[in-house]
């Protein structure tokens, strides 16, 4: 496993993590996800991406189960704040109030004394900025968590935080987390450029694009399969996207790599990445993706890439 610094802190992630977003506490049994993380560390992840949103809070809790099981400074664990838990009106957003009460329930959910990560899961316009920083600067100091981060931000959004922060000595957003894959690139033309300014980690999810990107649809939908529960994924698999998937496929095969090792490994070739994030229903998932961290995919196989996601390559 290839660890990487989580942007300038001096704290290092594996660069294939495991997150459980519709997967651990829904649709996967707690046995197979619990082989799913002993595996991940196992085989060297250190870094467990978790939400108080994702199954209502049951994939907190099937995550502390299963990490008692390891020594706690081996492990980043990460959670997030933001998405309505209840019909409560204070129990969403951003206010110091809802960030407060979310990092009790998320630490008791989660079996653990502190948070390494934990991230404002939107940005909240409805909350003064500053608010949202001295209530994560509060968390550093009272020790319940180490850093603290933003995901799908827009980059002036982290130029306001990073501005502000430093305006009233505040402790910086360390890491961003976007959607970055080969099929969705919109965070290189303004986001990776500020993470890199400003020396923000960027720890992305969904890199194999809900698992288009393994090639599992290219000959139709399977019925055990994210797309077959969720119309929202059906919607992505276009004649357009799946003639790319299908191109990418034959060229991981002359590789000698699976396509999700190959998207991955995609992923993982720019500097600003400080990790990826996989989904895992299945522990041999896991085993498969984590050999992306060490593959180093050649000039020649990177122009083909390019070629086949613009639609210019020879048919």
């Amino acid at each position: 496993m290839q660890y990487r610094r989580l942007g300038q802190a001096g704290t290092k992630v594996s660069a294939i993590s495991l997150g459980a977003w519709l997967t651990y506490g829904e649709s996967v049994e707690f046995d197979t996800a619990a082989a799913c993380i002993r595996t991940a560390v196992e085989h060297g992840i250190n870094f467990i991406d978790t939400a108080d949103v994702y199954a209502r809070g049951r994939a907190e809790e099937v995550v502390g189960k299963v990490i008692k099981e390891f020594r706690r400074s081996d492990l980043v664990i990460s959670s997030k704040v933001y998405w309505p838990m209840s019909d409560n009106v204070n129990d969403r957003g951003l206010s110091r109030k809802h960030i407060m009460e979310s990092i009790h329930n998320t630490l008791r959910r989660l079996g653990t004394d502190y948070l390494d990560i934990y991230f404002c899961h939107r940005y909240d316009p409805e909350t003064p900025l500053e608010e949202v920083i001295r209530a994560m600067d509060d968390l550093v100091h009272q020790g319940k968590i180490i850093y603290w981060g933003t995901s799908v931000w827009t980059a002036a959004q982290l130029e306001n935080a990073v501005g502000l922060a430093r305006q009233f000595n505040l402790y910086l957003p360390q890491v961003e987390q976007p959607r970055y894959n080969m099929l969705d690139r919109h965070i290189e033309a303004e986001i990776m450029p500020t993470a890199a300014k400003y020396g923000i980690g960027l720890t992305v999810f969904s890199p194999l694009a809900q698992g288009i990107l393994t090639g599992k649809y290219n000959e139709g939908i399977p019925e055990d399969s994210r797309a077959a529960k969720y119309e929202w994924l059906k919607e992505h698999l276009t004649p357009d996207v799946l003639t790319k998937v299908r191109r990418l496929s034959e060229l991981a095969r002359e590789a000698g790599l699976t396509m999700a090792q190959m998207a991955l490994a995609w992923v993982l070739r720019r500097p600003e990445i400080s990790s990826a994030i996989i989904g895992a229903s299945r522990p041999e998932q896991i085993v498969e993706n984590v050999r992306a961290a060490d593959i180093t995919l050649t000039e020649d196989v990177l122009e083909r890439i390019e070629a086949i996601l613009e639609g210019k390559d020879e048919t």
